[in-house]
């Protein structure tokens, strides 16, 4: 079989973030981990944020962070730049500027031709050298399943550090891509997605987290986070619960890619979108309306693939933020607000 015939997205029982291990179980795992106590340590895994954040010096912190995941797209190139956007991402939503990256790699090396391999790193790389970062190793192992991810480590003033646990009552939330990227990937693995589709959800997935980072940290906003395998409920309810506050959100202006509700239609909902939205109901996070539907649950509750940034800014800076954003070619939509609520829950209108 030649590269061309070979469908990544056929090797693998998932896609992308939507193999992440789900939150509930993730939970009961990580409790158990001992208490991080060095005061150098700004930020750590209590409030489920993007990335940690060790304080080097009075002036430099480091943020470091890793993901990886399995084939989201059948193109070996694409998918290289798609894991590397995804990765850097979380250094973007802390305020940081990524500057260094390692390669993690699982590869079946004796059954699929080595240029695959070849083709996902150089597309790594390519999408590194735009972020501006460089390439200083990795390692790899013999897998079965192919997966491909990235350790992208950033630097940022420890004083300017963002992170998801500083939202407050008032705050307009903003979200800076569309979502969809689950359903389109499982439509993918099934052949069922349009050329468009895929297009589109590639070109939103290789979309760098710069600029949308770069603006907001020029207007000064409360709070940050990036959507990804938790979905955009799941990450708003980790920015609510590390913040002490509720939110509500419109579904009517959360922007989604083309056919997307086409799909979940088609029972194109990823295994993932019902694990995220088991455990949010289980945790009665979420207040939903009353003609909400499956698909509109399903939906919020998409694992999301290199997505956008969410974030919270007060309201006097809203107008300021959006406009910058537009300039800077970043389509910020608002979607809702954070209201004050001690049981923390999101209210979907």
């Amino acid at each position: 079989m030649t590269e061309k015939e070979i469908r990544l997205t056929t090797l693998s029982h998932g896609a992308g973030c939507g193999c992440k291990i789900g939150p509930e179980h993730l939970r009961q795992v990580i409790k158990f981990l001992p208490p991080i106590t060095d005061p150098n340590v700004l930020v750590g895994i209590n409030t489920s944020d993007d990335a940690g954040v060790y304080r080097i010096t009075d002036d430099i912190a480091a943020v470091l962070t890793l993901d990886f995941f399995t084939p989201i797209v059948d193109d070996p190139y694409d998918f290289g730049r798609i894991a590397v956007t995804n990765a850097v991402s979380d250094v973007y939503a802390m305020g940081g500027t990524p500057v260094i990256g390692l390669n993690v790699v699982a590869f079946p090396a004796r059954d699929l031709p080595l240029s695959i391999l070849e083709d996902i790193l150089r597309g790594g790389a390519d999408q590194a050298a735009a972020a501006g970062v460089s390439v200083v190793g990795g390692h790899s192992i013999d897998d079965p399943e192919p997966k491909f991810g990235f350790v992208a480590m950033g630097l940022v003033h420890p004083d300017k550090v963002i992170t998801n646990a500083t939202a407050r009552v008032g705050d307009v939330l903003f979200l800076t891509k569309p979502i969809g990227t689950g359903v389109i990937s499982t439509a993918v693995k099934r052949g069922a997605a349009t050329t468009e589709q895929v297009a589109e959800s590639i070109t939103w997935m290789t979309t760098l987290n710069k600029s949308a980072s770069e603006v907001m940290q020029k207007v000064g906003i409360n709070s940050c986070t990036d959507v990804t395998g938790f979905s955009l409920l799941g990450h708003l309810r980790e920015m609510t619960c590390a913040s002490g506050v509720g939110a509500r959100v419109r579904m009517d202006d959360i922007p989604t890619m083309g056919g997307v509700r086409d799909l979940l239609a088609r029972d194109m909902a990823p295994g993932g979108a019902y694990r995220n939205l088991e455990f949010l109901e289980k945790c009665n996070a979420i207040v939903w309306p009353p003609d909400a539907t499956e698909a509109d649950k399903l939906l919020l509750c998409d694992p999301q693939t290199s997505g956008g940034l969410l974030i919270s800014v007060s309201p006097d800076k809203a107008e300021e933020l959006q406009r910058k954003m537009v300039e800077a070619g970043v389509p910020a939509l608002e979607i809702g607000e954070i209201v004050e609520d001690s049981e923390k829950q999101i209210t979907i209108l």
